[in-house]
């Protein structure tokens, strides 16, 4: 049995000392692989004198031609389902790259502060009404995103056939429940604000090491919504983007973070009571 540590954030617990609701999904966070690696597989990096001479005076063949004009091509179709059927991983990111066309690009941000909307989901869709007894019904699927600079879901409907989003739906205080890099956020933020001492120190006992990022951990979380007698640092959450963790060392006991908030639209931290 390990042993428990008392601290001011909470407990150390072992196993399954923390119930997690049904709706909180268990998060593997691996550290990430080293940065800089050539996804080329070392094809392409170079070129012979040769070749960079030949290049150049193409350039200058070029010069003073009208260049052709550039067109975005559309996403590759892939492997296809049928029906009822599942969306196959082809279909689930270009389903996801139709619907995040250059609008909504450029005017939303995502749980980092970067340009683009958060992915939520992309879910099969139902079929219309009058689609139901018909084998030869179009595949549709929906996509939703978050978007952090208006605090809103937008969900896209998009037919798989023809590649055209059919819809568009527009949500204020709507949370879904949250994706893997929105945990993942969240515990970087916590790790890096004071509130986060309890827990670096309650991982140091745990542990021996440091900690540092959201990689060394295991990560529930769930939505957090303020209620009647919310502290005002909370208040907002519900319309805000905010949630609870639920923390475990990697191949070692629960820490009891319950009493801490993160407000990822805020990027803050507050503390229940």
């Amino acid at each position: 049995m390990r042993t428990i540590v008392h601290r001011h954030l909470g407990k150390v617990v072992a196993g399954a000392a923390i119930a997690v609701a049904g709706t909180a999904v268990m998060v593997g966070i691996t550290l990430p692989g080293s940065a800089g690696a050539d996804d080329s597989g070392g094809q392409g990096g170079g070129q012979s004198a040769q070749q960079a001479g030949q290049a150049g005076t193409a350039g200058e063949q070029a010069q003073g031609a009208v260049q052709p004009g550039v067109v975005e091509r559309a996403p590759a179709e892939g492997d296809k389902g049928k029906g009822r059927d599942p969306l196959t991983d082809d279909e689930t990111e270009r389903v996801a790259d139709l619907a995040l066309d250059r609008q909504l690009l450029r005017s939303s941000e995502n749980v980092e502060g970067d340009r683009g909307p958060q992915r939520i989901t992309v879910d099969l869709a139902e079929p219309e009404l009058n689609e139901l007894d018909d084998p030869g019904a179009p595949r549709r699927a929906e996509v939703s995103f978050y978007d952090y600079k208006d605090d809103a879901l937008v969900t896209r409907t998009v037919n798989l056939d023809t590649g055209k989003v059919e819809a568009t739906d527009t949500q204020h205080g709507v949370q879904p429940p949250l994706s893997r890099a929105e945990t993942v956020e969240a515990a970087q933020l916590l790790i890096a604000d004071p509130l986060g001492a309890g827990l670096k120190a309650d991982y140091k006992d745990a542990t021996g090491r440091k900690l540092t990022t959201a990689g060394q951990l295991m990560l529930n979380s769930m939505v957090f919504r303020a209620n009647p007698g919310a502290p005002a640092a909370l208040a907002d959450c519900g319309e805000h983007r905010c949630l609870r963790l639920f923390v475990k060392v990697k191949n070692g006991p629960w820490i009891d973070s319950r009493d801490l908030v993160v407000d990822l639209s805020a990027r803050k931290v507050a503390k229940i009571g």
